[in-house]
């Protein structure tokens, strides 16, 4: 049986998992990554096409002149996406976090096995936890790299507008603003930082403890020597 400190300390490196992993599917669930107000000159009249939008789907709204809303509703994001790069991006995000979601389950997997037990393989104590945290950190990292390389370089937004109004002409500018369903990928990267501080702490007690108890000879008393 673990003694109480690793099961304590293990224990608590497994809650920081599973919230990593619940809050992995919340980022996938939720569709409240972006917010765009996309602005289109016409022959007329300008407008302005309001997006709010995930990896799966979205809505939009089109506003035209001085704010009348002409038309809303809701959208699937890969089936307006014409641009093959923008669409293959969304994809590779969207593995990538299932990948983090598989690296946190993992990592949760292992963690609970250490807090109940003493597991004889050597990779299914601290180095299989930091390994599947190594992980899943830097996938979430890279996902919030992409995501933002995709509005910027293959204008996201503007193409899925687009998609829900076939009319729109010139497209003259776009603001966004993240929303929560991006910045709660800052969280899985703290709470893998916090698995992998956790395990650190107790793998660095049990080792000073070890080195303590194998001291050489030399640093032994005198008289024990002698003796």
């Amino acid at each position: 049986m673990p003694s109480r400190r690793k099961t304590t300390m293990f224990a608590s490196a497994f809650l920081t998992c599973v919230c990593s992993f619940v809050v992995i599917c919340v980022v996938l669930a939720t569709q409240d990554w972006m917010n765009s107000e996309v602005r289109f000159s016409g022959t007329n009249s300008s407008s302005t096409v309001s997006l709010s939008y995930g990896l799966f789907s979205g809505t939009c709204e089109l506003l035209v002149g001085a704010g009348l809303q002409v038309s809303e509703s809701a959208f699937q994001v890969a089936d307006n996406l014409r641009s093959t790069q923008a669409k293959s991006m969304i994809t590779a995000i969207i593995v990538i976090l299932v990948l983090s979601l598989l690296s946190s389950l993992l990592s949760a997997g292992f963690t609970c096995t250490n807090a109940v037990s003493n597991p004889y393989q050597t990779f299914l104590g601290p180095i299989g936890v930091y390994t599947w945290n190594s992980l899943c950190g830097p996938f979430t990292l890279l996902a919030m790299i992409l995501f933002p390389v995709n509005i910027e370089e293959n204008d996201l937004s503007t193409e899925l507008a687009r998609g829900c109004f076939s009319s729109l002409q010139t497209h003259i500018g776009s603001a966004h603003i993240y929303g929560y369903s991006y910045w709660l990928m800052l969280l899985i990267i703290f709470q893998n930082i916090a698995s992998v501080i956790i395990i650190y702490i107790y793998d660095h007690a049990r080792y000073s403890k070890k080195k303590e108890q194998e001291r050489p000879i030399e640093n032994a008393p005198k008289d024990v020597i002698l003796f």
